[in-house]
């Protein structure tokens, strides 16, 4: 056998042009099915692992997966808003402590998370710089979103205003940033969080007007002013940016109860908790829904990757079209061989040493291009994770 693996590797050296695109043919034909495999294995694992560590989403009523995907992914809208009076009630049931997220607005296209300090210790989210929410108008900004904004602790971050033809619309806000999260391998780490009344700001539900008390105000804005009290027209601007001097005019039109939330994350006891919680939810006359964010995800990857029958089905019909390509560049190479076999059978070998030699030569071209794969596939892996 060592005689026939020596021949074989002779004969791969001495037809290098050959043997190396007959290499690469078959390293792309395996790489692509098992990379594909691989990318797809990672992403359902790490959408798996995100919706099981956030057992539970409660929403208002529509879209079951518009709802998980915007409370774990903070993507899209949900169909129906809830309220603060909503939060309130699932904490008043005593079965669940809830976290309240409002994400409608974005900075600089990456998405505001409006939500509170319990969102941290629930995502085990930790500071690599800076310091944490302290007041109205500050936020803090995922790994992935301070280094595609290039923002650091210190910086300013102006708001997207929802529509540049609204004039009677809310200002943007101009955000403090306070701090940047450690990177958590998790859509958390593209977000800007600010507390909820800070979102609300941003939504026009609180605002504060310019100092206009002194004597260097603006005479345009004021319509009248005695000892005790001074009157402003509609024209008196609002605040674009909370500072420790205009934060005490920062106020809020309505009640607090109502108050609006696009996500409610229930932390439950225990699972009899979650489960009572749901059940309490449950039925025609129920407003909000409660839902396992796992099987409403497990549920939109079964639909989502029906797809991947069709990868699967043209990775067979590539594989046994290289497989027939193959068979006939042997056919053609054991006729242009002809001389030399019958070369090596004047010379006393074996009439089954050429089958020997050629299924040792097939055999050492395919392991050469299997590893050449999977390392392609590895390499393309961790860029993908690194991405």
């Amino acid at each position: 056998m060592r005689q026939v693996c020596f021949l074989a590797w002779q004969s791969l050296r001495f037809n290098r042009l050959q043997s190396v695109i007959l290499i690469f043919g078959l390293a792309v034909t395996l790489y692509l099915p098992l990379a594909v495999n691989g990318l797809v294995a990672r992403y359902q694992a790490g959408l798996v692992q995100r919706a099981a560590t956030t057992p539970l989403v409660a929403g208002g009523l529509g879209s079951r997966f518009d709802l998980v995907l915007h409370a774990l992914y903070f993507r899209g809208r949900v169909p129906r808003l809830l309220k603060m009076a909503d939060v309130n009630a699932i904490r008043d049931t005593g079965y669940a402590q809830p976290i309240p997220l409002y994400a409608r607005y974005t900075a600089r296209r990456a998405p505001i998370v409006g939500t509170t300090l319990d969102y941290f210790a629930f995502r085990q989210l930790c500071l690599a710089r800076g310091e944490q929410l302290l007041y109205i108008g500050d936020c803090v900004l995922g790994a992935e979103a301070a280094a595609s904004l290039k923002l650091a602790p210190g910086d300013r971050l102006m708001t997207d205003p929802e529509n540049l033809f609204d004039i009677a619309g809310s200002y943007p806000v101009n955000l403090h940033v306070m701090g940047v999260l450690a990177p958590a391998r998790t859509p958390d780490d593209a977000a800007v969080f600010v507390d909820l009344k800070t979102a609300w700001l941003i939504e026009g539900l609180a605002h504060g007007h310019t100092d206009i008390t002194g004597t260097n105000a603006d005479a345009n804005v004021v319509l009248s002013r005695n000892a005790t009290n001074v009157t402003a027209n509609a024209a008196l601007p609002e605040v674009t940016e909370v500072t420790p001097e205009n934060i005490s005019t920062i106020h809020y039109h309505g009640d607090p109860a109502d108050f609006p939330v696009s996500a409610i994350l229930p932390v439950a006891k225990d699972e009899k908790s979650a489960a009572l919680l749901r059940g309490r939810y449950q039925g025609p006359e129920a407003t909000v829904q409660i839902l396992q964010a796992r099987s409403v995800v497990e549920e939109l990857l079964r639909l989502v990757f029906r797809i991947k029958r069709f990868f699967d089905a043209n990775a067979a019909l590539v594989a046994a079209a290289t497989g027939l390509f193959l068979l006939l560049v042997v056919v053609l190479s054991v006729r242009l061989r002809r001389p030399e076999m019958e070369t090596m059978f004047r010379l006393g070998c074996a009439r089954g040493l050429m089958a020997r030699l050629v299924t040792a030569e097939l055999a050492a071209t395919g392991l050469v291009s299997a590893a050449l794969a999977l390392i392609a596939r590895e390499i393309t892996l961790a860029l993908v994770s690194l991405w």
